[in-house]
């Protein structure tokens, strides 16, 4: 296939199985100004889909640089009336969210002070926590996050291509990950899904009590709530339709009991909060909060991070990815979110799922807190598995379970 035939296939698969756009839908895309062409094939496609309206917002992560270097602290925290407008509609209209990342200019927000750039983060995200809530947290949007390749970025995962060679790789590596490059990729997908969703039954099938990491620098206890689900694949919107939240995804994932995580734990890959790359860090978890922390690069930027609120040290989410990953086969370290997670098991502090709790969207706040489910403005996945480590579940049977050797699912 022609790069112009993939591109349009990955258009067709982030709109018509990644966001599944129902006739008279709303959609809105945001997507970096790079790629405008892919983000004007998704509106084709929506609108092909009976999509009512279709928004498209162009970024550009200079902006946020200006606006952090020149702003006063005052004005860095106005959030205009329109924004919070414009997620809420999406939310009570069941409409559809689509983000298309990969940063142009990667290095954008390199050299500013981590508090402004976090104080920015925060208030935006307050702005429409509602949309966090409602439509992300109770699958009432169906929301999609996928990336497009960008020299910059692709000169940092291909350091010896010129800035082109290496733009024409990423887009390879993306097309591939995602099964783009087959023309036959959204029946493969729900082949996948199927994978994912068994992977998933399986694992709630052992009612686990906790989860044990064990490799190099990582020893590592991770409670679950006898509420806790596992979730892998597509997700299924209120109305019951279903859609896929990440593209590409490989991972299996539940919401943890904060309360029951402790020992340390190593990063296996760096990774990305607030522009800043995050690189060798160690965790040391006690009675649930991360009590202490080193890393190579990127300290002060997660230091401010975890300091964000209350929950921002706290655990929200663990998955499991096997070293079957297509990403993981590739042996490259993306240094994005999206892809680096999907070759890795991975935690995130911050913010947890009330998807991934048995009837979570009806318990009450005190339920929530006494199981342990973390509520923050923050969310960051960072990985901490390889073929070094080993997985290990505990029942609640009181029976032990091998799930991953040195990297490796064992069922």
């Amino acid at each position: 296939m022609k790069f112009e035939d993939k591109l349009a296939n990955y258009a067709k698969l982030l709109v018509r199985h990644g966001l599944n756009v129902q006739p008279g839908q709303i959609v809105n895309i945001s997507s970096e100004a790079l790629h405008r062409e892919l983000a004007i094939m998704a509106v084709e496609e929506a609108y092909k889909c009976g999509a009512s309206y279709v928004g498209l917002d162009l970024v550009d992560s200079r902006l946020t640089r200006l606006r952090v270097l020149h702003s006063s602290d005052e004005n860095l925290n106005h959030v205009p009336a329109f924004l919070p407008e414009k997620y809420k509609e999406l939310v009570e209209k069941s409409g559809a969210n689509l983000a298309i990342r990969g940063n142009e200019f990667p290095d954008a927000l390199v050299g500013l002070s981590p508090k402004k750039v976090n104080d920015l983060r925060i208030s935006n995200h307050k702005a429409i926590k509602y949309f966090y809530d409602e439509g992300i947290g109770k699958s009432k949007v169906h929301w999609t996050v996928a990336n497009g390749a960008t020299p910059a970025w692709a000169k940092k995962i291909f350091p010896s291509l010129s800035p082109q060679e290496a733009c024409a790789a990423l887009w390879d590596e993306i097309f591939k990950a995602c099964r783009a490059d087959k023309e036959n990729c959204l029946e493969l997908w729900k082949g996948h899904n199927d994978r994912l969703h068994a992977r998933a039954h399986k694992l709630n099938t052992l009612k686990i009590e906790s989860l044990h990491f064990s490799g190099p620098g990582t020893d590592l206890k991770v409670g679950l709530s006898k509420l806790a689900k596992f979730k892998g694949g597509g997700d299924l919107s209120p109305r019951g339709v279903e859609f896929e939240p990440n593209i590409p995804t490989e991972e299996v994932f539940t919401t943890p009991n904060y309360h029951q995580t402790t020992g340390t734990v190593s990063a296996t890959r760096p990774f990305l909060i607030n522009g800043i790359l995050i690189e060798n860090l160690r965790l040391t978890f006690e009675n649930g909060r991360i009590s202490n922390f080193e890393a190579s690069a990127g300290e002060e930027t997660f230091r401010e991070y975890i300091s964000s609120d209350e929950g921002a040290c706290r655990l929200g989410e663990v998955a499991l990815v096997g070293i079957d990953s297509p990403i993981y086969q590739s042996g490259l370290v993306f240094q994005d979110i999206l892809y680096d997670e999907n070759a890795a098991c991975h935690i995130a502090v911050g913010s947890a799922y009330k998807f991934c709790l048995e009837g979570g969207d009806d318990l009450s706040k005190e339920t929530l807190e006494e199981i342990g489910c973390n509520e923050s403005t923050v969310h960051t996945d960072m990985m901490i598995s390889s073929n070094e480590v080993d997985v290990t579940a505990y029942r609640y049977s009181g029976e032990t379970v091998n799930l991953i050797k040195q990297g490796e699912w064992l069922f």
